[in-house]
């Protein structure tokens, strides 16, 4: 049996920006276990003195992201709230005030910034995907890294840009290291994403991914399954057409699939072009 391939440099850097590794501390690497070894080795006597103050010092202010996420109410009263505050909202403008004030999702601690939404909120066509990366963190709008150009391209292919359509995400704060929100983060957050999508009022929605596509249009069937089929989704004013389809980071993942997600754009621009 032949032995697995080393990790090339590239593999390693994928690794840590998936687990969340944004920034290096220092320009050199430091082999803490190796420093770890010599002092457990060198004599007693020629061991650096222990200061308590040292480490105590930077440990206050790491902790505080997770006191303040620690202060986030229960789940089910976070619902209720969300549900409540986004009711509230007239305009887009005030449910973004209320997203910015609001303190029952936990990630908005562990956040840069909140990621509310980007384009034309008189858009005929509204595009939503899961949750913000960390490029999406970094700037405070919906996609902006690989995937976000990728989605630019796809716009384009059915003549349209960023000033013609509107774009968000069911998530409005990253998830740190980009792990999938939990089933309770989205709960939080569905009533605020529902009532932007009230506000926005497109003839289109189309909704980018399995979890976008599963909690907005409530089915538990794949996207496989779903993605180019019509589907109504109801904001409780009215009926708009929904679509879903494949999120462009599962495309760069999975090229092959870019084909459907043609067709399914074919049909999108097919039902904004006036008979």
């Amino acid at each position: 049996m032949l032995p697995e391939p080393l990790p090339t440099v590239h593999d390693l850097l994928a690794f840590y920006l998936e687990a969340g590794v944004d920034c290096a501390l220092s320009d050199t690497p430091i082999d803490r276990l190796a420093e770890e070894t010599v002092n457990e080795m060198a004599p007693t006597a020629q061991r650096p003195a222990l200061r308590p103050s040292a480490p105590i010092a930077p440990a206050m202010p790491a902790a505080a992201p997770m006191a303040r996420g620690d202060a986030a109410p229960a789940p089910d009263i976070a619902i209720t709230s969300a549900r409540e505050a986004a009711r509230t909202a007239t305009t887009l403008e005030e449910l973004r005030a209320l997203l910015e004030t609001f303190d029952g999702c936990a990630l908005k601690f562990t956040a840069t910034r909140l990621v509310f939404a980007d384009g034309n909120p008189k858009a005929r066509i509204m595009f939503v995907g899961e949750a913000p990366g960390r490029d999406e963190d970094i700037e405070g709008l919906p996609f902006v890294g690989r995937s976000g150009k990728l989605l630019d391209l796809m716009i384009g292919a059915i003549g349209l840009d960023r000033t013609k359509v509107y774009i968000a995400n069911v998530i409005p704060w990253r998830p740190p290291g980009n792990r999938t929100p939990t089933p309770q983060e989205t709960q939080i957050c569905l009533p605020f994403i529902q009532r932007q999508i009230e506000l926005v009022d497109p003839d289109i929605l189309v909704t980018m991914g399995n979890p976008s596509t599963q909690t907005l249009l409530r089915t538990r069937e794949g996207i496989m399954r779903t993605r180019g089929k019509w589907i109504d989704y109801d904001t409780g004013r009215r009926t708009i057409r929904a679509m879903p389809t494949f999120h462009p980071a599962y495309l760069l993942r999975s090229p092959s699939y870019k084909r459907l997600s043609w067709q399914d754009l074919r049909a999108i621009r097919k039902a904004l072009t006036p008979a």
